[in-house]
């Protein structure tokens, strides 16, 4: 079975994105996966100019020209070329001797929901408040809700067989896809949504599409400081997700690891 690890790392170098690149390297090696790593715009995806409210602080699209958010879904133009693929994030590090994730491939696609790791409450109320600002807007289709609201996956990791994914997408391209009539607005980032990366555009797609997405166990996409007590240390794929707010924005990569390992 042929099997592909894709990353996409665009633009300023950080020590924290090397390293954690880097794990995902060799991790693609150790499990017998090609591995690739993008590291330059391909589908360049902007928001319509007329619609979109991505200015300011969220505006940051118009000086590169493309938004990088959603240069991750490039990994469509590579199913027909492998059997699994896999998009991880480059602030995820993988921890040494993590068995294969492909094996835990059932479905069509797989990924963690938020709402099913062991989080502590100040990321609880945080989700809560984000999952009703994101997913109430999109009631036309149907959305769980938990003890931890509305629930939705962290496109950190997604997991995909390549198959049953090009039954789903037919003959479009990653740029078709997004250009669908009704993800316009998240695409755009109109209203709330300006606030959203490629992550509710793919929750919503696959809602609208009747397309199942499996739940991961949390392992695989542990969010650092969204986790209770010592859980991070049970984790395969450890997130150091929201860079901006680590200490050092992440840079003290040593200092880090002593937290997680």
């Amino acid at each position: 079975m042929k099997r592909l690890i894709y990353q996409v790392y665009i633009g300023k170098r950080s020590n924290l994105y090397d390293f954690c690149t880097e794990s995902v390297r060799r991790y693609a090696d150790s499990i017998g996966a090609d591995y690739i790593c993008q590291s330059k715009p391909i589908l360049r995806i902007t928001p319509d100019p007329f619609n979109t409210d991505r200015i300011g602080t969220t505006g940051g699209w118009k000086k590169l020209g493309y938004m990088p958010i959603f240069e991750k879904e490039n990994i469509f133009n590579h199913f027909p070329d492998y059997d699994q693929c896999c998009v991880i994030d480059a602030d995820i590090y993988i921890k040494e001797n993590t068995p294969s994730i492909f094996e835990q491939l059932h479905g069509t696609v797989a990924s963690v929901y938020e709402g099913d790791l062991p989080i502590n409450k100040k990321y609880r109320d945080k989700i809560t408040q984000y999952a009703n600002m994101m997913l109430k807007p999109l009631s036309d289709v149907e959305w769980e809700w938990g003890k931890n609201g509305g629930m939705f996956f962290n496109s950190g990791v997604m997991l995909y067989d390549s198959k049953k994914m090009m039954d789903v997408i037919k003959n479009k391209s990653p740029k078709q896809i997004l250009d669908s009539y009704y993800l316009k607005d998240l695409v755009d980032g109109k209203g709330p949504f300006k606030w959203q990366s490629d992550q509710i555009t793919l929750n919503y797609f696959f809602k609208k599409e009747g397309i199942e997405v499996q739940k991961l166990d949390w392992r695989w996409n542990a969010l650092y400081t969204a986790l209770e007590g010592d859980k991070h240390k049970e984790s395969h794929f450890f997130h150091f997700f929201l860079r901006d707010l680590l200490p050092e924005k992440g840079e003290n990569i040593q200092e880090l690891l002593e937290e997680i390992l």
